[in-house]
């Protein structure tokens, strides 16, 4: 098990942060993977428990060290990436690492743990949801909603790229049907 990993992928605003939530709470073998990013903190984040919040330059000192697993830059000077060491210290815990990350990140991880990793794609029931969802989250301007969304459409085109497709209709169902994919995967 100590080999495994779970990767969790969507367009933002599809509710993977709540359904990786969830799936935590039910299996306490995983242990979530902390992602580095440049963006600024939004209301409610804590440094270390959401992300690790760091500046460009930093996120840039790590990428010329190789530090990371993966990486890309989402939106202009917006990074995000898995370091390397994040995982060496979930698997020194004995635990499976769960990663919350966007589609082309999580497409990025598969690639890596091939076989040994499950990646599932989180849909929303339509774009007109996901723009009501992102709206409702109050922390997005007009133009960054316009961004997601158009980001979005080119997202999805990816569900079939990964191990398995959940469509986040019913958050609960979305959210068993998760679990017991992990269940299964791991077990």
């Amino acid at each position: 098990m100590q080999e495994k990993a779970i990767i969790v992928s969507a367009p933002s605003g599809a509710g993977k942060s709540t359904i990786v939530k969830h799936l935590m709470a039910e299996l306490p073998q995983l242990e979530f993977s902390v992602s580095a990013c440049s963006r600024a903190m939004r209301p409610g984040e804590v440094n270390g428990r959401e992300y690790r919040f760091i500046s460009v330059e930093k996120f840039r000192s790590h990428i010329e060290a190789c530090d990371f697993l993966e990486w890309e830059e989402v939106y202009p000077g917006n990074f995000y990436g898995t370091l390397k060491s994040e995982i060496r210290r979930i698997w020194a815990l004995g635990k499976v690492p769960v990663f919350d990350v966007d589609v082309v990140g999580g497409l990025n991880l598969k690639r890596y743990f091939r076989g040994s990793g499950l990646a599932v794609f989180i849909q929303p029931p339509s774009l007109e949801v996901l723009a009501e969802r992102l709206t409702n989250r109050g922390t997005e301007s007009e133009e960054s909603l316009r961004k997601r969304i158009g980001k979005a459409e080119q997202e999805l085109s990816f569900a079939t790229k990964f191990d398995k497709a959940v469509i986040n209709d019913e958050l609960d169902a979305a959210c068993r049907e998760v679990v017991d994919m992990v269940r299964e995967f791991l077990f």
